[in-house]
């Protein structure tokens, strides 16, 4: 096992003493091209190009010496340390932050980043972190190859977005770009590269936030509002259903949520609450107006998308949660077809729950039904004022949970 090792941050500033006392001592250097390029990397030293960092955390843990490991940024900020105090390696790490390079890109974008979330893509986890660029007003990307500002543009398609593109932040090669996202696949970008995603209202919260990222307590109080919330709400939107849809689907930051047949949007709005991206889906005009005007009431992002399901569907990118409010079981048939992690639906009558759950367990999926009976009271005089019932049916697919 290596006698120290050091893991150096890197932002293209001159090292700091620390930094060059533990480079002088090096046996063995690990880091990218422009690192190993340093003079002050002694020329005895072993050099490991940093591509995987399990790979070299392994060759360091056999190394007998004195090992430096640089990284670009703030190395203990989805940076390496993480991998390299792993248990199987058995390393102990010094480090010598620097800014990261998140922070970096929002100094040259001149602009706050305290209410920013921040995620990391690379091929795996592109999917959900274009979500959160659906969901969120300021997302700052950190990229990799494959899974950079070209893919995240490519992705987007129908949602309008600004992109803020730094590209090899602290070299003399270090360049700012500003595109709208569907242009952001008409460049080659160098890497490494942060993009900072903006849409919707930028800014800190009045007076100044509490906690980074998206305010969970931002807007109104309660996981499901009043149906009074959203005006003229029809059926199968009543609260107590969608309160259980809610449950059952439990959409979260990351997901892609479809809401078919989103009526006044109380669902999708919900879902959006929840930090999820949601397209919301209607026929109806109307509808589509009237969910957009919650959407922007209550502060949320939806894409809106009006069309006939099943056929508006084909075009759309892959969900991960869908409620299907309206077209009944050749909707919820189009809709297993993709494949989604979680569907939630209700029907009128036991013959109409019986014929979508035999669908969705053809599909794979495990079927739940449950009727659910609710009854309004006005608290005055204590007498009835509304009852509905519904079956709710709900499917999961069971090697997609977690």
């Amino acid at each position: 096992m290596a006698d120290r090792v050091t893991v150096i941050g890197w932002d293209g500033s001159p090292l700091t003493a620390a930094a060059r006392a533990a480079l002088g001592a090096a046996t063995l250097v690990a880091g990218a091209a422009h690192h190993l390029a340093l003079p002050e990397v002694p020329r005895g030293a072993e050099r490991i190009r940093l591509g995987s960092v399990a790979l070299a955390a392994r060759r360091i843990a056999a190394h007998r010496g004195t090992a430096v490991v640089f990284a670009d940024g703030d190395p203990g900020f989805f940076g390496v340390v993480r991998t390299l105090r792993a248990p199987e390696f058995g390393l102990e790490v010094e480090v010598v932050p620097a800014v990261s390079s998140v922070a970096t890109a929002f100094a040259r974008a001149g602009m706050p980043w305290d209410d920013a979330h921040v995620v990391v893509a690379h091929p795996r986890t592109l999917r959900r972190a274009v979500n959160v660029c659906r969901a969120h007003t300021k997302v700052a990307v950190l990229t990799s190859p494959g899974a950079g500002p070209a893919e995240l543009g490519l992705l987007l398609e129908g949602v309008h977005r600004t992109f803020v593109i730094c590209e090899e932040l602290g070299t003399d090669r270090e360049q700012v770009s500003v595109v709208t996202s569907d242009r952001a696949a008409d460049h080659t970008w160098r890497d490494p590269n942060v993009v900072i995603v903006i849409g919707g209202p930028v800014g800190a919260a009045e007076g100044g936030g509490w906690i980074a990222g998206r305010d969970p307590a931002t807007g109104p109080r309660g996981w499901t509002l009043p149906g009074s919330t959203y005006g003229a709400l029809g059926e199968g939107e009543n609260d107590l259903l969608r309160a259980a849809q809610l449950a059952r689907t439990g959409p979260r930051t990351g997901d892609l949520v479809w809401d078919i047949g989103c009526g006044g949007g109380a669902f999708a709005v919900e879902a959006a609450r929840a930090g999820a991206a949601v397209i919301a889906v209607d026929r109806d005009m109307e509808a589509c107006a009237r969910t957009d005007a919650a959407a922007r009431r209550l502060g949320v992002q939806l894409q809106i998308v009006h069309g006939t399901a099943p056929h508006v569907l084909e075009n759309l990118p892959e969900p991960d949660v869908v409620r299907v409010g309206g077209g009944g079981a050749a909707v919820v048939s189009a809709v297993a077809d993709r494949r989604p992690q979680r569907i939630v639906t209700h029907a009128g009558t036991r013959d109409a729950a019986e014929l979508v759950g035999r669908d969705l367990t053809e599909h794979g999926y495990d079927v739940e039904c449950a009727l659910l009976q609710s009854v309004e009271l006005d608290t005055r005089a204590w007498t009835e004022t509304e009852r509905s019932v519904a079956f709710l049916l709900s499917g999961v697919l069971p090697l997609r949970e977690g």
